[in-house]
């Protein structure tokens, strides 16, 4: 693949890329430092890309990896805002209200969970391309799917619902 062919398939990938970045960052500019990373160094190792047909698969899991360095640099640091201000949902009563209720319950699910949701069904990878982009096997996608619909189905089921215990239990 050419540089030129690299640089329009990230083009063409713009929002599944940022897709893939907020599924693992909540922040906007972490999703566009993540983007920004995975950029340079798709570039940087283009050489290393072993098929061409391959290239978008490979793009999502350098970006993924970049999404995961910069949480565990967030672990290590504490900003002094944070040390000094009062919590902002506190203080705030509306803050965080103007999501959808399948946004706030993706967001209760745990990272590969969410990941393999987004890839799947928001970004239309097969199991075998999630499987290739995690470095997991295909079963281990399928489960973390299966779970991950089931998690979403109880969190989005309403309280009321006469079905909700029997689901639950059966």
């Amino acid at each position: 693949m050419t540089k030129e062919q690299l640089g329009s398939l990230i083009i063409a990938s713009e929002d599944s890329l940022y897709h893939v970045a907020k599924t693992l960052l909540r922040e906007d500019a972490d999703c566009a430092d993540a983007i920004q990373e995975a950029i340079v160094s798709a570039f940087t190792k283009l050489h290393t890309l072993r098929s061409d047909e391959f290239a978008k698969t490979w793009l999502t899991r350098i970006l993924i990896n970049e999404c995961y360095d910069i949480l565990r640099k967030q672990k290590h640091e504490v900003s002094i805002e944070e040390e000094n201000m009062p919590d902002l949902e506190a203080a705030e009563p509306n803050a965080g209200q103007n999501y959808s209720e399948l946004y706030e319950a993706l967001e209760t699910l745990p990272d590969e969970m969410r990941i393999c949701i987004t890839l799947f069904y928001m970004e239309g990878y097969s199991i075998r391309e999630i499987a290739s982009i995690l470095e997991v096997n295909e079963n281990t996608v399928k489960s973390r799917l299966s779970r991950a619909k089931a998690r979403l189905r109880r969190a989005l089921e309403p309280e009321d619902c006469p079905d909700r215990g029997s689901r639950q239990n059966g």
